[in-house]
């Protein structure tokens, strides 16, 4: 796969991706990672079921082909489609779409189809089996996302039904059967003609792009047909080679939205022009796992993790908003570039994170300093104190800046014993680090990752011109040897190569041992050898 990625759509079993307690395996991160390279390369991947799995989604489809064989050749009026999107949540039963030349019966539970004329029908049989199995599937399938995004286990829980529904609640996500192209519906007069890479003419309805505005759609069908395109803009028939036990992933807009445009919706398209001489069509089985209506679609769990959120992503959308507006696809699709994808592996055998962040795209402007800053800070309270706090079982209830600039140096303030169970810098006050100043900052990240200043080469981007010939001015120091500058107590920011190459010369210590190291050989040491006057430290 060199660097290019994967050769074709990633196949992942559907049992490799079910999370367990403990330690990801092996298995699991792989199959996380091919997962999600597929859908940044395919915006698709391929999910392999059980056995058992695959026999109830292919007696589901021959189901719903004796169902659609004995509908009538045009439907009632009250059966055609007018796609209303202010219904989005409440279609159940058949309905009818004759530009697309599609049929389609909706299982909702919670909500009971209502035939006309009060006639008695019989839908397709074990649609409320199939719900359940691809319902579960497709939270998997999310929560793998989630993972590889790095964000907390289950995040989208709150924007999700229920799991079972309570009482008179109606699912959100729905189960979608539907028949292209079957030869005895006279409603499918409207197509167009395009022409593939071999020369042969295949057909497409007029509305052929069509995107879905759910988090994930699993489908499932008897036939080839449905056409993704990738992020080079090539449609790419996706379920050409499935097996008996396969069936397609993709995601949609509603995962679009949630996650800050860091996962794109899939833009599809259904080929019914090969279907002549079939007398039955096409017939597929698609699963939307929907938000619910009552909630809100924001980037709050891509902040925390620390990705980078973009202007058009900052505001809450209700999801009933977002369900009725209109997504064009050209601002979705039609995009400069596309971040590159590898497979590094470190030493351990664990894989590392797959994507490179939007905010690091060549063609995008660097982060300012301060904003890199605060997701970095954001990130180690995460992975560093938090992790401290939890082991320990202290809840973290951070103070307020300007109280805690008053009582930190006391013994008897509020927040001491918890700063000191967690190990917080001396002299850092005790708030959430997103609002502390970008040097108490510094402070708070030196503590708990030794050498994160050199590492990311941000402290001196971080000082105002003049501020340091400002300190330098104010010190009455006569001594050749250069200045320490303190801007916290107890956290020395700026080093002098005299001290480091002293240190590196008695300790015999390798290039790659600089700063973090060395700063506590300095604070442990040399502390008793030096002497505060006028904001900054000389040697005695």
């Amino acid at each position: 796969m060199a660097g290019s990625g994967l050769p074709s759509l990633g196949r992942v079993k559907l049992s490799d991706l079910v999370p367990s307690e403990g330690l990801p395996s092996d298995s699991y991160k792989i199959s996380v990672s091919t997962l999600s390279q597929s859908l940044a390369q395919y915006s698709a991947a391929i999910i392999q079921f059980s056995a058992s799995d695959g026999a109830l989604l292919r007696s589901g489809l021959e189901s719903a082909r004796l169902y659609f064989h004995q509908k009538a050749s045009y439907p009632a009026a009250e059966m055609i489609h007018n796609n209303d999107s202010r219904e989005w949540c409440k279609t159940s039963g058949y309905y009818a779409d004759p530009q697309l030349w599609q049929e389609t019966y909706d299982c909702r539970p919670g909500l009971t189809p209502i035939e006309p004329n009060n006639g008695m029908e019989f839908p397709p049989a074990g649609l409320l089996d199939i719900f359940a199995l691809l319902g579960k599937a497709a939270r998997d399938i999310l929560d793998a996302i989630s993972f590889y995004l790095n964000l907390r286990s289950s995040p989208f829980t709150e924007i999700l039904d229920n799991v079972p529904l309570r009482n008179r609640e109606i699912s959100s996500s729905v189960l979608s059967v539907c028949c292209h192209a079957r030869p005895s519906f006279q409603g499918g007069q409207h197509h167009n003609l395009s022409t593939q890479e071999d020369g042969q003419l295949v057909m497409f309805p007029d509305h052929e792009h069509q995107v879905d505005k759910s988090l994930i759609s699993l489908v499932k069908s008897d036939k080839a047909g449905l056409h993704i395109r990738d992020f080079h803009g090539r449609w790419i028939l996706v379920d050409g080679d499935l097996g008996p036990q396969e069936a397609i992933v993709y995601p949609g807009l509603a995962l679009y939205q949630a996650t800050a445009g860091y996962v794109n919706p899939a833009l599809h398209r259904t080929e019914i022009g090969n279907l002549q001489g079939n007398m039955y069509g096409r017939y597929s089985l698609t699963f939307k796992l929907m938000p619910k209506s009552m909630t809100s679609l924001n980037c709050s769990e891509m902040r925390a993790a620390g990705h980078g959120v973009e202007a058009q992503f900052q505001l809450p959308i209700p999801v009933d908003d977002f369900m009725q507006r209109s997504h064009p696809t050209d601002q979705l699709f039609n995009r400069p570039s596309f971040p590159s994808f590898n497979f590094p592996t470190a030493q351990d055998g664990s894989m590392k994170p797959l994507m490179r962040r939007k905010k690091n795209n060549s063609r995008c402007k660097p982060l300012p300093p301060s904003k890199r800053l605060r997701l970095e800070a954001q990130r180690v309270l995460k992975e560093r104190v938090q992790d401290i706090a939890d082991k320990k079982g202290i809840k973290l209830r951070f103070c307020n800046l300007k109280e805690c600039e008053s009582h930190i140096h006391t013994l008897d303030s509020p927040c001491a014993t918890v700063r000191m169970e967690i190990g917080w810098p001396p002299g850092v006050p005790f708030v959430h680090p997103h609002d502390l100043p970008n040097k108490a900052k510094i402070g708070f990240l030196e503590a708990y990752e030794p050498g994160w200043t050199t590492t990311h080469d941000m402290e001196l981007s971080l000082i105002e011109p003049g501020q340091a010939s400002q300190h330098s001015a104010s010190c009455n120091c006569n001594s050749p040897v250069q200045v320490l500058y303190i801007h916290e107590p107890c956290m020395l920011l700026y080093q002098t190569s005299f001290v480091f190459s002293a240190l590196r010369a008695c300790t015999h210590l390798s290039h790659e041992h600089n700063s973090g190291y060395l700063l506590n050989i300095v604070k442990s040491m040399l502390w008793p050898l030096l002497c505060q006057s006028n904001g900054c430290l000389r040697l005695l």
